[in-house]
């Protein structure tokens, strides 16, 4: 893992609870492929904003990591 990876990982996705994009990079890796069950392991979604400010990052993600834009 280079610096950038490293950086890159600690960048968060979710602001309301402050949720690293290691965190989803991890479950992903898991097995965790859709917006359902990434918000269900990691709690994203459920604060103040209701997952208005993270859902476009998780999809996004997700989108990069070749699993489309499932819900």
């Amino acid at each position: 893992m280079d610096q950038q990876e490293i950086i890159e990982g600690l960048k968060p996705v979710c602001l309301c609870k402050n949720i690293k994009k290691r965190v989803f990079l991890k479950y992903i890796a898991e097995g965790k492929t859709t917006l359902e069950e990434l918000r269900a392991a990691t709690g994203a979604g459920s604060g103040p904003c209701g997952g208005k400010r993270c859902t476009p990052k998780i999809l996004a993600l997700l989108e990069e990591k070749g699993f489309g834009t499932r819900a």
